[in-house]
């Protein structure tokens, strides 16, 4: 079955079909409808890569992250997904588990499927990478890791400023022993969390800092907590490097006895859904995973009246969001 039996069974025309298909404003609903119904009695798929390849353009973006399982990514890419079938795009995803080689393998083979845009959500980097999609003139974007080129868009979270947030109000409650439970150190955008954690210690000389790391999961938050505790440390707040570990440590500290806040405060970091509906409610740092989504629609979504020009670098300063895991230090 094919586009022109659609059209000729419909009554209209091959343009008027792709215009429906691609979700196009550009037509009236009962045209519209009746394309719909003729589609789905003809059980017509569209061959999107033959359109491709045909055509010189792809009808698909594609869409990295480092771990699904997290839902700060799964947030970034929902929005994501949303923006690229409003404009008749499909999405190709691809988890890379923190991997580097796993990215490399990924971007490939998205460019091999000659997708028309490329969002990097990660937190690992190879650098042979940034060469690669420079030559191959397809829009990117990067989450945290990229470097701007002339195709290559990078939006950047301002982690330092909020983490310093964090360890500036735990401190105003009285805390000076600070715990903090990461994954995945070597990385750049978890690394520069600890390493901003670690510096407080030169900017509030009263403070002290132990640091421990694990999975990026709930039961590795669990685990690089009880690592923490088993030192000896005694830490009156655990700085988290995102929520979902902070939910771990809720509950470690909870099977171990100890209050939150009344013995021990909690934070996380993104500001997820989780982090509301946990107990108790995470103190956090709000990421804007909904701007973020949008941003990267507006730089490899085509849109009729333009293209929004790449080469970029666009700060976000994240907001630090105050809850229930947190309070005085104790006695």
């Amino acid at each position: 079955m094919n586009l022109h039996e659609v059209a000729r069974q419909a009554g209209v025309s091959t343009a008027t079909v792709s215009r429906v298909l691609n979700n196009s404003s550009h037509v009236k609903n009962a045209t519209r409808a009746r394309v719909m119904r003729t589609v789905g009695k003809l059980k017509y798929h569209p061959n999107l890569h033959s359109r491709s390849l045909g055509g010189g353009k792809s009808r698909s973006i594609g869409v990295l992250v480092s771990n699904i399982e997290n839902p700060f990514f799964l947030d970034i890419y929902k929005v994501v997904e949303d923006g690229a079938h409003a404009a008749g795009y499909e999405i190709i995803m691809a988890n890379t588990d923190y991997r580097s080689e796993q990215l490399v393998a990924s971007v490939r083979l998205m460019i091999g499927r000659r997708v028309a845009g490329l969002a990097a959500i990660v937190s690992e980097m190879a650098p042979e990478l940034i060469e690669e999609l420079n030559e191959s003139r397809i829009p990117v974007v990067f989450y945290d890791v990229g470097t701007t080129r002339h195709n290559i868009t990078n939006i950047r979270v301002n982690y330092r400023r909020g983490i310093e947030k964090v360890v500036d109000y735990l401190h105003s409650l009285g805390h000076r022993r600070l715990g903090f439970v990461g994954h995945h150190a070597i990385l750049g955008p978890i690394n520069e969390r600890m390493k901003a954690v670690l510096d407080a210690v030169a900017r509030i000389p009263s403070l002290e800092v132990r640091t421990a790391a694990d999975a990026d999961t709930l039961e590795g938050g669990r685990q690089a907590t009880r690592a923490l505790l088993a030192t000896g440390f005694a830490p009156t707040a655990i700085v988290c490097v995102n929520d979902v570990t902070a939910v771990g440590a809720l509950r470690e500290l909870r099977e171990r006895g100890l209050r939150v806040p009344g013995d021990v405060s909690v934070t996380g970091f993104d500001n997820v859904k989780l982090s509301e509906f946990c107990y108790p409610a995470l103190t956090t740092v709000h990421i804007p995973r909904e701007r973020v989504g949008h941003i990267i629609c507006d730089y490899l979504v085509p849109k009729a009246e333009k293209m929004v020009v790449s080469d970029a670098e666009i700060v976000i300063d994240p907001e630090l969001v105050v809850r229930d895991s947190t309070g005085p230090a104790a006695g």
